[in-house]
């Protein structure tokens, strides 16, 4: 009876196994959004990326892993909307013609239910979102991970070879610490990493308009010279990017004349030429 059990969980890993590399080899670009604290905007960044490569005419799938803390849905304004199934397969949420979104809030009943998991069912779940996930052919697939160098990452990493990365911080000393962990993490793993992004960089006073550093600048481009890293911008704080996010609305791309937005929108140009 025990021979049977192995036999047939040995044939589902498999089936899994199989299931996962058909799906990757229909998706050309892996991306992971990664970050080595919490509360530097990586999801806000991760979301918009999604969209602004879908609204360039490519066909776009954003996977969000951080399963404690799920925030693409409401910043997409999909919140509400529940995950299909089709056969043995999910269906992604629609944002557009060219973006579908997966998520773990959209397969739960209560929004303020808490993810209680350890390493091995995240990590099962992952491979769920690649193997049962109907992504078809994808240009990109974007990766929202939760903040650190932990299962979710390595799961990734192990699972798509091919995965770059993206690595958001802030100009603070405590961030850019943490930023540095994230790109040892990535050497490690031979994970490629497409550049560095300087978020919450300054602010511009909205009545005066002068630049204001409040958490200090130009930390992330000293480190990404440092450790021969591209770097691909440093994004200002905009009350309004916050406002946006809160409703549902991808701010980078639908304010494309703010300098947040124009900052951004070059950083998509140096990650799409490579």
């Amino acid at each position: 009876m025990a021979e049977n059990l192995n036999f047939k969980m040995n044939n589902e890993r498999e089936k899994q196994d199989k299931a996962i590399n058909e799906t990757l080899r229909q998706i050309k670009n892996k991306l992971i959004v990664m970050s080595g604290k919490g509360g530097v905007g990586k999801s806000t960044l991760a979301v918009n990326l999604a969209v602004a490569l879908s609204e360039r005419g490519l066909k776009v799938g954003l996977m969000d892993i951080d399963f404690h803390g799920p925030n693409t849905l409401k910043m997409l304004n999909l919140e509400n909307k529940h995950i299909l199934a089709e056969g043995e397969n999910i269906l992604p949420l629609e944002y557009s013609k060219n973006l579908g979104v997966v998520s773990i809030a959209s397969m739960l009943e209560n929004p303020d239910t808490a993810v209680i998991w350890r390493g091995p069912l995240k990590i099962s779940v992952i491979k769920q979102f690649i193997a049962n996930v109907k992504w078809n052919e994808l240009d990109w697939l974007i990766i929202d991970s939760p903040p650190g160098t932990g299962d979710e990452p390595l799961t990734v990493a192990q699972l798509i070879k091919d995965a770059q990365a993206l690595i958001v911080t802030t100009p603070q000393e405590v961030s850019l610490m943490d930023i540095r962990k994230s790109v040892d993490f990535c050497k490690k793993i031979n994970m490629k990493i497409v550049g560095i992004v300087e978020n919450m960089s300054y602010l511009i006073c909205p009545k005066c308009g002068e630049r204001i550093e409040i958490f200090k600048t130009g930390g992330g481009k000293k480190t990404a010279e440092k450790l021969n890293l591209k770097f691909l911008g440093a994004i200002p704080m905009e009350p309004e990017i916050v406002e946006n996010s809160d409703k549902g609305v991808p701010y980078f791309s639908k304010f494309k004349d703010s300098e947040a937005a124009k900052i951004f929108n070059k950083a998509v140009d140096v990650i799409l030429n490579g």
